[in-house]
C-alpha cells in the first residue's frame, strides 16, 4: 500500500479516492498505481516545502505557482511529457474528487494544463517478421509445452490483436468456449469493458496444442498461461522471451509483445480494414487512437512510393 505525507484524514481521503477509482470509475490497475503513485509524490513535494505534512486547508491554498514547482521538480527528476501528462491528470482527478466529497475547491487545480505530448505512431513488425515470431518461438524452449504455451501467446497477441494483459487474463472456462476451428472469444480489457473477438483457425489450434499438454490442474476459473512452477504467467517472461526472438530473427528493437498488437491492426488496415470495425477488435474506447494506425499506413505507402516509383528515384 502507497504512504501518503499527509494529515490522516487527508491520506484517508486519498484511500477513498484509490477505491473509487477501482470499483466506481473502473480504471486499470496500472492506472490506479501511477495515479496514486503521482499522488504520493505530490503530497511528498507539498510536505517537503511546508516543513509538515498537509491537510485540506493547505491544499486549498495552493497556488498556480506551487504546482508549476511541483512539475517542475518531477521534470527535473527526469520525468518524460508522457509521464509530466499523467501527473497533471492524476492531480485533476484527486481534487475533483475532494471537491465532490468535501466541497473542497482549488482554482489552480482545476486550471492545471498538461504538456502537450508528441505525437506517436505504433511501430508495427512486418506481416513476414510476424509470422515468423510466432512460428519460431517454439523453438526457444526445451520443454514442449513451454514451447507451445509461448506459440500460443504470441498467436493471440497477433492474430486476435489483444494486450499482453488481456491474454494473460484468460482463464481455461473462457477459452473453453472456443472450437478448434476457431469462433469467438470474450475479452476483458481497460476499465474491465468486454468485447467478442473472432479467433482464426490457426490461432485456436496453436492454443489447442498447448492446452492438451499444459500441466497441473484444468479449473475452468485457473489461468489459461501459467508459468513453470504453475502459477498465471508473468509478464516479464513473455517479455523476454520476444527479446530473445530479437536476437534469433534479427528483429528490430521495437519489437515487443505489444508491437503484435500494432501489427495486428495495421495488417488489417492494409488489407482494407476498415476503422470502425478495427476499433472494436482493438477495444479502443476512441475512434482518434485508432487512427493512427492510418499514419503507419501512410508512412509505409510512402517508404513503397519512394523505394520503387520510377520518378522519385530520379535525380
Amino acid at each position: 500500500m502507497i504512504a501518503y505525507s499527509a494529515e490522516p484524514a487527508l491520506a484517508a481521503m486519498a484511500g477513498e479516492w484509490r477505491d473509487w477509482l477501482t470499483h466506481e470509475k473502473r480504471s486499470s490497475e496500472n492506472t490506479v498505481e501511477g495515479y496514486c503513485r503521482d499522488l504520493a509524490a505530490f503530497l511528498s513535494f507539498v510536505s517537503e516545502h511546508l516543513g509538515y505534512p498537509p491537510g485540506f486547508i493547505e491544499l486549498e491554498q495552493l497556488r498556480s505557482a506551487d504546482f508549476r514547482a511541483y512539475l517542475a521538480r518531477r521534470g527535473r527528476d527526469g520525468l518524460e511529457r508522457s509521464s509530466l501528462a499523467r501527473s497533471v491528470s492524476s492531480l485533476k482527478s484527486f481534487f475533483r474528487f475532494l471537491e465532490q466529497r468535501r466541497g473542497l475547491t482549488n482554482a489552480a487545480a482545476s486550471s492545471l494544463r498538461a504538456p502537450r505530448i508528441p505525437k506517436s505512431v505504433p511501430k508495427p513488425l512486418t506481416v513476414e517478421d510476424a509470422l515468423k515470431a510466432v512460428a519460431a518461438v517454439e523453438e526457444l524452449s526445451d520443454e514442449p509445452w513451454i514451447g507451445k504455451r509461448d506459440k500460443a501467446l504470441l498467436a493471440l497477441l497477433y492474430g486476435c490483436g489483444l494486450r499482453l494483459g488481456e491474454a494473460l487474463g484468460l482463464t481455461l472456462g473462457v477459452w473453453a468456449v472456443v472450437g478448434l476451428d476457431g469462433g469467438t472469444l470474450r475479452v476483458t480489457g481497460k476499465g474491465n469493458k468486454q468485447r467478442i473477438v473472432p479467433v482464426l483457425p490457426s490461432v485456436a489450434r496453436a492454443v489447442a496444442d498447448y492446452v492438451a499438454i499444459r500441466p497441473g490442474a484444468h479449473n475452468e476459473d485457473g489461468p489459461l498461461f501459467i508459468g513453470a512452477r504453475g502459477k498465471g504467467l508473468n509478464p516479464g517472461v513473455a517479455q523476454r522471451r520476444v527479446r530473445e526472438l530479437r536476437h534469433l530473427l534479427a528483429l528490430p528493437e521495437t519489437a515487443t509483445p505489444h508491437a503484435l498488437r500494432h501489427s495486428f491492426a495495421t495488417h488489417l488496415l492494409g488489407g482494407g480494414g476498415d476503422l470502425r470495425t478495427i476499433q472494436e477488435l482493438m477495444g479502443h474506447a476512441s475512434l482518434s487512437t485508432t487512427q493512427r494506425y492510418t499514419d503507419v499506413d501512410t508512412e509505409h505507402l510512402s517508404t513503397v512510393y519512394e523505394q520503387t516509383h520510377p520518378r522519385a528515384r530520379r535525380r
